[in-house]
């Protein structure tokens, strides 16, 4: 942001925010999954913020808290000066016509026995918007928005293709006109061709409409196409938080380093040095001593093993967790 630009205040915020879950081990002993962890962060008007991480790193966990969709076990969200925990259901329920989400898998996500055009006309039902005539309408606009046809109201979801129906998931999360949409691997299911006309409409709805989004991912091309600033996680915390373009520059933390050396090069001659990256996350149900990141890192000393490194700025937009950075 240009010096002396006043920084917008926040659309969401989420500070200190963890989640524990309990289950059932063994001999039906208690065990605790800490899926998030101490997790604070801002989402602007108008950014796409992107989240990205490995599989079971806790990333759609984050999602569902910053929805309010389920219960932190500690740490507040606030959207749009509300603090979501302190909300009565009635007030909280007439916010969430502000917030959706488009959820990963479009085969499962939509109802096989309803038809597009009961599915996109739910929203408008139960929050008691609109005569028959007016959601008929809002419909047929939800369907030019996605790039679908008129046509498609009288039929059903399995007569789509995966990347239609991903397209009338999108419908449905623009039907209240939300300021914040976010986006849970929305593209993962889909063919590669598919993903880029995908990730097209989410850029141009944003233009277009004025969005807010949170674009959850373990791709970090996908991240670096659609976001303004990328948070990348790691087994619960979030262990750094940059523009888009820093990603670029040296001094990285060396799992973020580990996930751009991963990343597909479209160059038949092109020879992937040995992955530094070694081994699997740990459990979340033993997360190690300091830096859960410590057990898999090439750079890893004394202090990485013993104490958990500090969420700190270590340049202007730049935010880490790591000893050695």
């Amino acid at each position: 942001m240009p010096r002396g630009e006043i920084m917008p205040e926040p659309l969401l915020e989420a500070r200190g925010l963890s989640k524990v879950f309990a289950t059932t081990g063994a001999w039906t002993r208690r065990l605790h999954v800490a899926a998030v962890t101490d997790v604070s962060l801002q989402l602007y008007p108008g950014e796409t913020l992107g989240l990205v991480g490995e599989s079971g790193c806790g990333k759609s966990t984050l999602g569902r808290l910053l929805l309010a969709l389920i219960p932190p076990s500690a740490g507040e969200v606030w959207f749009a000066g509300h603090n979501l925990s302190a909300l009565p259901p009635a007030q909280l329920r007439r916010l969430r016509q502000k917030m959706q989400i488009v959820f990963q898998d479009p085969y499962s996500s939509l109802n096989p026995r309803m038809t597009i055009r009961q599915i996109l006309e739910e929203p408008f039902i139960i929050h008691g918007l609109g005569n028959r005539a007016d959601r008929r309408e809002w419909t047929v606009t939800l369907l030019r928005e996605v790039g679908l046809a008129e046509e498609a109201l009288h039929r059903y979801p399995h007569e789509f293709s995966g990347g239609q129906r991903q397209r009338l998931g999108i419908a449905r999360a623009l039907a209240l006109k939300p300021q914040l949409i976010v986006a849970d691997e929305p593209v993962s299911a889909l063919d590669v061709s598919v993903q880029a006309q995908v990730l097209h409409l989410f850029n141009e709805l944003k233009g277009r409409l004025g969005l807010t989004y949170l674009f959850i991912s373990h791709d970090l091309s996908v991240i670096s196409y659609v976001s303004d600033r990328i948070a990348v996680m790691y087994l619960g915390r979030i262990v750094e938080l940059a523009p888009r373009q820093h990603y670029a520059r040296p001094g990285l933390h060396p799992y973020t380093e580990a996930l751009l050396e991963a990343v597909p090069v479209p160059d038949p001659a092109y020879r992937r040095p040995v992955p530094r990256l070694q081994g699997d996350p740990p459990s979340p149900i033993h997360i190690p001593p300091g830096c859960p990141f410590h057990p898999r890192c090439p750079e890893a000393e004394t202090i990485c093993r013993e104490i958990v490194p500090e969420f700190r700025q270590v340049a202007p937009d730049h935010w880490l967790s790591c000893h050695r950075r």
